[in-house]
């Protein structure tokens, strides 16, 4: 314990990174835990909507959707999501709803809002529509209009 006590008195910089991590580390597992959604894979997304209706909410923009989009996916915007203007998918609110951005990190946001919003079953595509296209799952792509 002497020599603990040492290596801290004599590294306190280095002692204090680690307590830092270790903390971030331990408020981000519970922070996930209470979330008010679900992380779910490609596969556990595929399950959803196949066997318990779930709905995919495209949160991308207008021009990102039409690139290409998952098949049968509502495009809502999130600033109207964050505006309370949820469209199509008011409809789904018992309906597992699975939110998807182009990464996973602004997806997090609108699926929140929609919690808040009294949506039952809010879930996130982990790693948005990159972990998508790595799971080799296809994609819906818009035409072009001339």
């Amino acid at each position: 314990m002497q020599q603990f006590i040492e290596f801290v008195q004599s590294n306190l910089i280095l002692s204090l990174v680690w307590v830092g991590l270790v903390v971030a580390l331990i408020v981000s597992v519970i922070k996930q835990k209470t979330a008010a959604y679900k992380i779910v894979t490609p596969n556990d997304a595929t399950v959803l909507v196949n066997r318990e209706n779930g709905v995919i909410v495209d949160i991308r923009s207008r021009d990102d959707y039409r690139a290409g989009h998952i098949a049968g996916a509502l495009h809502v915007l999130a600033k109207d999501i964050k505006a309370n203007t949820f469209g199509e998918i008011e409809k789904h609110k018992s309906d597992p709803i699975i939110v998807v951005c182009k990464t996973g990190q602004t997806a997090v946001e609108s699926a929140n809002a929609l919690a808040q919003a009294g949506f039952e079953n809010v879930n996130v595509l982990k790693d948005g529509l990159i972990s998508w296209n790595e799971a080799n799952l296809p994609l819906i792509r818009s035409k072009k209009k001339k």
